[in-house]
């Protein structure tokens, strides 16, 4: 009979595939309102008068923040439409 563990243990990597690899990113700047930031999140993300608020105050203080996830296709309309208001957009792949 052997004496102890005669198998050895492997290590495996795993590569975790998010379903939402892409975030669209809002910019604060010095131009835009409070109000009108919430209504374009509202129009254009569908965000709800609450949800829009908070991002824009996050936005605000913290100088960025992602609105949505998604996938680049679903996320690039959206992001046109939030620069074409004069809001600074981009789309950046998630950091995990």
């Amino acid at each position: 009979m052997p004496v102890g563990n005669t198998s050895t243990a492997e290590e495996k990597e795993t590569l975790v595939i998010t379903e939402k690899p892409f975030q669209l990113i809002v910019w604060n700047d010095e131009v835009n309102t409070f109000e009108w930031v919430i209504e374009t999140l509202e129009a254009v993300c569908g965000h709800t008068h609450e949800q829009a608020e908070q991002c824009a105050y996050i936005i605000h203080f913290k100088g960025k923040y992602a609105v949505k996830q998604g996938e680049y296709d679903e996320l690039k309309p959206q992001c046109d439409a939030i620069t074409e208001r004069g809001i600074g957009a981009t789309i950046e792949i998630m950091v995990n």
